[in-house]
């Protein structure tokens, strides 16, 4: 089944519509218990690093208060579709990598990154980079997907494709992200120099209202799971559709409710 691992697709990120169908959505339900749990006061300077389609930066907005915010991203196509939806005056959005922030030094009283950091190939330069953009006493923080465990809607869709094709175990976050665990974030924290470094469990319900709702932005191109999803002819993607259906929790009314947890991390610069 599927193609061999060395022969799938790079994984784009080039398309906001596509990536907001199927990861945004969650990540802005995320969003808002991270900032809570984070309680940084209101008309502090923000910096949010990997921004992509700007749900992170608009919880920001909308619930703490900023005196402003920049964010950025790797992609010029999520900043493009981030400045699209967001209008607002104390955010500037431009684009930026995360190894290199172009930012001034000890500028922001809380520097923050939503689902970014296992997706860099250096995490330990970017949050050297996210420290020095944090003024003296300001708060790093951020979290990301626990792919290996609570993360159930792409947990229940790895465990389905590899049934079917142990090849697709090279592409599984739960194996590829071992820094998504509270344990590395915490050591990843404190080797930047970080002090009184905290992690917490943040869970929230993703609910499908079907199979459809479920399947179809996994064909969206943008990430892990609908590049592989890419991958499969008609015969293969037929077989792991019947195959997920089987698995998942379906209601009577064909609803479909999983838990979405994110290992969230902050830290004293």
């Amino acid at each position: 089944m599927a193609t061999p691992h060395s022969q799938q697709p790079k994984e784009a990120w080039n398309n906001g519509n596509a990536y907001d169908a199927y990861m945004g959505r969650w990540s802005r339900l995320v969003a808002p218990e991270f900032l809570r749990w984070l309680a940084i006061p209101a008309h502090s300077r923000w910096l949010d690093v990997g921004c992509g389609t700007g749900a992170l930066t608009q919880s920001i907005l909308q619930l703490m208060e900023p005196a402003a915010v920049t964010a950025l991203d790797n992609s010029p196509y999520y900043v493009a579709f981030a400045r699209e939806q967001v209008h607002d005056d104390r955010v500037q959005f431009d684009q930026g990598d995360a190894q290199a922030l172009p930012v001034e030094s000890s500028a922001y009283d809380a520097v923050v990154s939503g689902l970014m950091l296992n997706f860099v190939p250096q995490p330990s330069v970017a949050l050297a980079e996210m420290a020095r953009a944090a003024r003296a006493g300001g708060v790093v923080a951020l979290y990301v997907w626990d792919y290996a465990g609570q993360m159930q809607f792409t947990r229940c869709f790895w465990d389905a494709a590899t049934a079917l094709d142990p090849a697709a175990q090279a592409l599984d976050q739960g194996r590829r992200f071992p820094i998504c665990h509270p344990t590395a974030l915490l050591e990843h924290f404190q080797r930047a120099g970080l002090t009184d470094v905290e992690t917490c469990a943040l869970d929230v319900q993703t609910t499908f209202k079907d199979f459809n709702d479920y399947w179809l932005p996994m064909l969206g191109g943008q990430g892990a799971i609908p590049t592989y999803v890419s991958s499969l002819d008609e015969a293969d993607h037929l077989a792991l559709c019947e195959r997920l259906s089987s698995m998942l929790p379906t209601a009577a009314d064909g609803s479909i409710l999983l838990n979405a947890r994110a290992w969230a991390v902050r830290g004293i610069c």
